[in-house]
C-alpha cells in the first residue's frame, strides 16, 4: 500500500487522482489532502478516503472546522499547514495545485525514495532548475503528469538521454485554433472555458485557448528532460490522441498514443514504473478520427513566442512572464479586460521588466511578486481605458 498526499484534490486533476485511487483500493491510501476553499468538495473527499491530514488554504471555522475534526485527525491551514502536509512522510505526493503557490511546498517536499507526481507548470517554470537539483540531491523522483510531459517522459524511457534529438510537444489549438485576431477580440470567458477535447480546470483552459499552456510547457520540458529550447518544437493535433513524440538521433520517432482523459497520465505517475489496468477507453485506428498535424499561428497566439523568447532569456524572466499570465487571466476570468489583452499584459510586463535575481528560491518569489503587480498594473490600466 503506497501513501498519497493529494496538495489540490478539489481540482480537476485532485479529482480525478482520487478516483484513480478509488479504483485500486489495494495499491494506494489516501494519506493528507488539501483544498482551496470548496471545504464541502473537501468534507465528501474525506468521508470517502478518511486521510490523516488535512489542510486548507485560508482556514475553516464553525460548523465546517467541526465536521472536518470529527473526519481528520490533523487539520491544518495557510501557507505553513501546506508545506507540514507536503512533507508528510507518504510515498507519493501529487502536486495539482495552479500556479506558484505549489513551489514552496514542492521544494520542501523532495527527500529520498518520494515519487512526486507533478501536476503544476508555473512552478517548474519559474525555477525548474532549483526543484530539478534539488530532486536529483534529495533522490526524489519527478515523474510529469501533464499529458504532453507524461508522453515524453514514456518516450525517452526507450533511450537515454544523449539519443535524444528532439522533443516534438503536442497542442490540440484549444477552441480558438484558426481564428484571426479580428475574431479573438470577440470572445467571451464561457466560450474560453469550452475546450474541444479535455476536461480542464479555468485557468489551465484559458491558458490552452491563448496557447500560453504550450509555451509553459516548451519551458518545463527543457527543464525536465535537459532538451535545449531549439531542440523542442510544437505541433497542432486538433485530436489530442497523439500526446506527444520523441524523435531519437537516427531520425527515428516515438510517439505515446491514447484517447484524451487526464486518467491515463495520472495512473501512470501513480505506479511508476510499472503499468496496470486503467479506466480509459482504449484507442481503436480503425474507428477514430484520422490523425492531423499543423504549424501553430503564432501571430494570432503570441504567447508561445513570447514563452520560448523568456525561457531563453533564462533568468527570472520566465518567472515574471508565468506570474504576469497568472494575473491577467484571472482577471480575464472576472471579466475585466479582453481575451487579447491577456498577451497584451505579459509582452508589456516582459519588455519593462527589470534585471531580477533567480539564485535561490526567495529570488524567484520576489521576480513572481514583480511580474503580479506589473500585471495588476496593466490589467487596471486597460479596464480604465475600457471605462472610458
Amino acid at each position: 500500500m503506497k501513501g498519497v498526499v493529494v496538495l489540490g484534490s478539489t481540482g480537476n486533476i485532485g479529482v480525478q487522482t482520487l478516483d484513480v485511487i478509488a479504483r485500486n483500493p489495494e495499491r494506494f491510501v489516501v494519506s493528507g489532502l488539501s483544498c482551496g476553499a470548496n471545504i464541502d468538495l473537501l468534507l465528501e473527499q474525506c468521508r470517502l478516503f478518511r486521510p490523516e491530514v488535512v489542510c486548507v488554504a485560508k482556514g475553516v471555522a464553525g460548523e465546517s472546522l467541526e465536521a472536518l475534526r470529527r473526519l481528520v485527525p490533523t487539520v491544518l491551514s495557510g501557507p505553513e499547514g501546506l508545506l507540514d502536509l507536503a512533507r508528510l512522510d507518504a510515498s507519493i505526493l501529487v502536486v495539482a495545485i495552479t500556479g506558484v503557490a505549489a513551489l514552496e511546498p514542492l521544494y520542501e517536499s523532495m527527500r529520498p525514495g518520494l515519487v512526486v507526481a507533478l501536476a503544476n507548470k508555473e512552478s517548474i517554470v519559474a525555477a525548474g532548475a532549483h526543484v530539478m537539483a534539488r530532486a536529483r540531491e534529495r533522490g526524489a523522483t519527478v515523474v510529469p503528469v501533464d499529458s504532453e510531459h507524461s508522453a515524453v517522459f514514456q518516450c525517452i524511457r526507450a533511450a537515454s538521454p544523449a539519443e535524444v534529438s528532439r522533443i516534438i510537444l503536442t497542442a490540440s489549438g484549444g477552441p480558438f485554433a484558426g481564428r484571426t485576431r479580428p475574431e479573438l477580440a470577440r470572445v467571451t470567458v464561457e466560450e474560453a472555458l469550452c475546450h474541444p477535447n479535455w476536461r480542464m480546470g479555468p485557468k489551465i483552459a484559458v491558458d490552452s485557448a491563448t496557447l500560453m499552456n504550450k509555451g509553459l510547457e516548451v519551458i518545463e520540458a527543457s527543464h525536465l528532460f535537459g532538451v535545449a529550447y531549439g531542440s523542442i518544437v510544437v505541433t497542432l493535433h486538433r485530436e489530442s490522441i497523439v500526446h506527444s513524440m520523441v524523435e531519437f538521433a537516427d531520425g527515428a520517432v516515438l510517439a505515446q498514443m491514447g484517447l484524451p482523459d487526464m486518467r491515463l497520465p495520472i495512473q501512470y505517475a501513480l505506479t511508476y514504473p510499472e503499468r496496470i489496468p486503467g479506466p480509459v477507453r482504449r484507442y481503436d485506428p480503425w474507428r477514430e478520427r484520422s490523425l492531423s498535424f499543423a504549424m501553430p499561428d503564432t501571430g494570432s497566439f503570441p504567447l508561445l513566442r513570447l514563452a520560448y523568447e523568456a525561457g531563453e532569456a533564462g533568468g527570472a524572466l520566465p518567472a515574471v512572464m508565468s506570474a504576469a499570465n497568472e494575473v491577467a487571466v484571472r482577471e480575464f476570468l472576472a471579466g475585466r479586460i479582453g481575451f487579447l489583452d491577456i498577451a497584451e499584459i505579459v509582452e508589456s510586463v516582459l519588455a519593462g521588466a527589470p534585471v531580477l535575481g533567480s539564485s535561490c528560491i526567495r529570488e524567484i518569489l520576489e521576480a513572481d511578486a514583480y511580474g503580479r503587480a506589473a500585471a495588476f498594473a496593466q490589467a487596471a490600466r486597460i479596464a480604465r481605458e475600457g471605462v472610458q
